[in-house]
């Protein structure tokens, strides 16, 4: 199974996800950049309003495309040790953080301008990103929104890996999967056009939404 881009994604995640349709508390969360236009298609699916939780990748050093842990808005931090082939010494791990934290701090001024803080008490959320390689990113994103106290965190992607399902499903209270291919090693495989989702285009999302 493939999808066209993240719209096509999005709109086959929002049929996995109709039952939710007209909950009055939904709130739906994209995760960027490439989860947000995903979940703008399940946003307008579902009549729920759309906004951003910032969430950023640790990257192992050396290997910058695999997840070690991520951190999020509010402080969260979560690293995965098993994920770690070798021990990364505390001064690189702490240098990632730091310079992933930067980064955090300019998408949150981008993206949230004079947005108010998000208010999460008694909401239901839907998590939503792109897919799931490793889940650690997730798994920050869960954190970070479970102390806003919401009445249920469900987690929503078109593509993941079974481990990264395992791994979520772990934190959070729901987890919605379009596909779970059977050989995963990436999430760009399953798609025609993955192509890098800009500041632009996430900034025009939540603007129309």
């Amino acid at each position: 199974m493939d999808f066209k881009n993240r719209s096509d994604a999005g709109r086959a995640l929002a049929g996995a996800l109709a039952a939710w349709r007209g909950q009055p508390n939904l709130l739906v969360l994209g995760l960027p950049r490439g989860g947000v236009p995903v979940a703008s298609e399940v946003a307008s699916a579902l009549n729920a309003p759309l906004d951003v939780l910032v969430v950023r990748k640790l990257g192992h050093p050396g290997q910058e495309e695999f997840a070690m842990g991520a951190i999020a808005s509010g402080g969260v931090r979560y690293l995965d040790e098993s994920t770690l082939a070798w021990p990364v010494p505390a001064a690189e791990v702490e240098a990632v953080v730091r310079r992933e934290q930067a980064e955090l701090a300019r998408r949150e001024r981008l993206y949230r301008g004079e947005r108010p803080p998000l208010a999460l008490e008694d909401r239901v959320l839907l998590l939503v990103d792109d897919g799931l390689a490793t889940g650690a990113t997730m798994r920050a994103a869960v954190m970070a929104v479970r102390a806003g106290r919401p009445q249920r965190i469900v987690v929503a992607v078109p593509v993941a890996s079974r481990e990264a399902l395992q791994s979520v499903g772990l934190v959070a209270d729901e987890v919605v999967c379009v596909f779970t291919p059977e050989h995963f090693r990436a999430v760009g495989q399953w798609y025609e056009d993955f192509g890098q989702t800009s500041d632009e285009e996430v900034c025009r999302l939540l603007a129309n939404a």
